[in-house]
């Protein structure tokens, strides 16, 4: 009985979270149109929704969008949605939105917040020259500031085979010394 209780409220809690702001939005759109997020600054991406539209598609119309927004069926559940970008060079304020649903003219508005645009870029658009840690003698372009600029030679090539030679003996005796200790 008490996990059936946790789940109702659960449910519930959940179903207001959800609902919520989607009340909040129609409240402030007169019912009618609703606009997602209802206060976008300058060149934002909205969703217009559109309920109980007897069209299956329709256009919403505002000069606060960069265009005409076509708006369709998006699932089974009767409501229109479309979505638009507000205009870069909009000012702040409310703005209306109109769309023609059949014979019904719906009405909503979007308040553009008034948000300054930082005229450079957040974050870098070009390499940084910020070194080349253990690598960056190596790569620099003047080469003979301590980078090697010959390849290996014979002396290099010798001492790599003797180096080599030393290994092998060394697992050649150990190899010998194991098994010798497994006979005993």
């Amino acid at each position: 009985m008490g996990s059936l209780k946790v789940t109702l409220c659960a449910g519930a809690a959940l179903a207001t979270a959800w609902c919520a702001p989607a009340a909040y939005t129609y409240a402030a759109d007169g019912g009618a149109v609703s606009v997602s997020p209802s206060s976008p600054a300058p060149g934002t991406d909205v969703t217009l929704r559109v309920p109980d539209c007897t069209e299956k598609t329709a256009v919403a119309v505002s000069a606060a969008f960069e265009s005409d927004v076509r708006l369709s069926l998006a699932a089974g559940d009767g409501v229109l949605v479309g979505s638009s970008q507000v205009r870069t060079s909009v000012r702040a304020g409310a703005y209306a939105v109109q769309v023609k649903c059949g014979e019904q003219a719906r009405k909503g508005t979007i308040t553009v917040r008034d948000e300054r645009r930082p005229t450079a870029p957040a974050s870098p658009v070009a390499p940084v020259d910020a070194g080349g840690g253990g690598t960056a003698e190596l790569a620099a372009s003047d080469a003979g500031d301590g980078a090697r600029v010959d390849p290996p030679g014979p002396a290099h090539t010798v001492t790599g085979l003797v180096l080599a030679g030393i290994a092998a003996v060394a697992v050649a005796l150990r190899s010998v010394r194991s098994r010798s200790r497994g006979t005993d």
